[in-house]
């Protein structure tokens, strides 16, 4: 095998989440002997971790019905299920036609969906409430889709066309998501940059996005569903299709052999005897969008098997639980005070450990309730959860509700 052919090969085995999940745990093996740069592990306090997340989640849903992690949620505001209440009055020709407007929905939404930062809030118009963050974001972002900010045709709203999101403007998106002087949003260039990309991307590959229809991400759909074996298809495929045919989008990442690795960083801990040595494949929101098709797909009839296949996010509310409720400290105390790119090695440390400590988690919650990953999956452990433990655990300790690390953010991986 050429040196191209290997260098390929290797960057194609980091492109799935069990990559992902695999050098997690070597991260949290290499922690536990005490050889990490910058954190120690404290495995004595995973037990108050536990405990807190199973007091979130028995708090906001008594029954334990917990519904998957996925950006349906934000869509979602007390109660009123804002796009089910506008799908259901719609006369969808056939159920691929529906999945296809949530596809485009949902990936246009999380695209949008980094960091939001402090300050940004949505004045929701039908409430009058602000609504900051992810939140703010999913019904920002479904306000627009549900008003064609990203259509090409007036008659059909509730679409995402290449040609649009290829030429979409700074101006545009300000307006959708009421950024102003007094309501700044951290990345939001960064933003339209992806949705650019997005567009463009899609654009360029019909045969993938464009196969039922005008090119548009909800193509993908189509693609998906002809990949279902007696209509059942494994999480982890989504996410290797997503990875596949979007990784180019991402700016300034590392590439190997040709291929963009999308969310994946160096860190000098992970040495490998290949040309993936010193590499961290994390796929947030990635791995955040494929959880977000799996409800499309379900709607559209097709079974999804292995959801836990898919691993824990590596952000900053499941990460900011383990370094608040100190399984994770500080080798040096100022970093806590510092900025830290998202390139740093403590950064990357840290998003991979709360991949390996949120198994960690899953695998206690079970024990506790005699329940197993069939019952219990991560996505619904995620949910319940381990963010929202980690959100109040923000909102404990800083008056901003910030998480315990300062990130620099471009708005394409928070």
């Amino acid at each position: 095998m050429s040196v191209a052919n290997s260098e390929t090969s290797a960057a194609l085995s980091l492109l799935n989440a069990r990559a992902v999940r695999e050098r997690a745990h070597r991260m949290l093996a290499i922690g536990l002997d005490d050889r990490l740069p910058n954190f120690r592990i404290h495995l004595d306090r995973m037990d108050d971790a536990v405990d807190l997340v199973l007091q979130t989640t028995r708090k906001a849903y008594p029954s334990f019905e917990v519904p998957f992690h996925s950006r349906w949620r934000h869509f979602v505001m007390n109660g009123d299920n804002r796009w089910a209440d506008i799908a259901n009055q719609i006369h969808w020709p056939d159920r691929a036609a529906r999945a296809r407007a949530e596809f485009d929905l949902a990936i246009v939404s999380v695209f949008l969906d980094a960091g939001a930062g402090p300050s940004w809030r949505y004045h929701d118009p039908k409430t009058g409430t602000p609504i900051g963050r992810s939140e703010g974001l999913g019904l920002a972002s479904l306000a627009m889709f549900a008003a064609g900010a990203f259509s090409a045709d007036p008659r059909q709203p509730l679409r995402a066309d290449a040609e649009v999101l290829a030429n979409f403007s700074v101006a545009e998106l300000e307006r959708g998501l009421q950024v102003s002087d007094s309501n700044p949003l951290v990345g939001l260039e960064g933003r339209v940059d992806l949705l650019r990309r997005l567009g463009a991307l899609v654009a360029s590959k019909a045969d993938v996005f464009g196969s039922f229809d005008k090119p548009r991400p909800g193509g993908l759909f189509d693609r998906l569903a002809a990949q279902a074996e007696n209509q059942q298809l494994p999480a982890p495929a989504i996410l290797s299709e997503l990875l596949r045919e979007l990784g180019p989008i991402w700016p300034s990442r590392l590439t190997l052999g040709g291929i963009a690795l999308g969310d994946c960083w160096k860190h000098p801990a992970l040495t490998t005897m290949d040309a993936t040595s010193g590499l961290m494949p994390l796929h947030k929101l990635s791995q955040w969008l494929a959880y977000s098709l799996i409800e499309p797909l379900q709607t559209a009839g097709i079974r999804i098997t292995d959801i836990d296949g898919l691993t824990g996010l590596a952000e900053y509310r499941n990460g900011g639980l383990f370094v608040d409720i100190g399984v994770l400290g500080f080798r040096d105390a100022e970093d806590a005070q510092r900025d830290h790119e998202v390139a740093s090695s403590l950064v990357v440390e840290w998003r991979a450990l709360t991949v390996a400590l949120l198994d960690r988690v899953a695998d206690g919650l079970r024990q506790r309730l005699g329940l197993d990953a069939t019952s219990l999956p991560l996505a619904k452990i995620l949910e319940g959860g381990t963010w929202a433990a980690g959100r109040l655990l923000a909102r404990e300790r800083r008056a901003d509700a910030s998480p315990p690390i300062k990130v620099i953010s471009d708005g394409t991986v928070f």
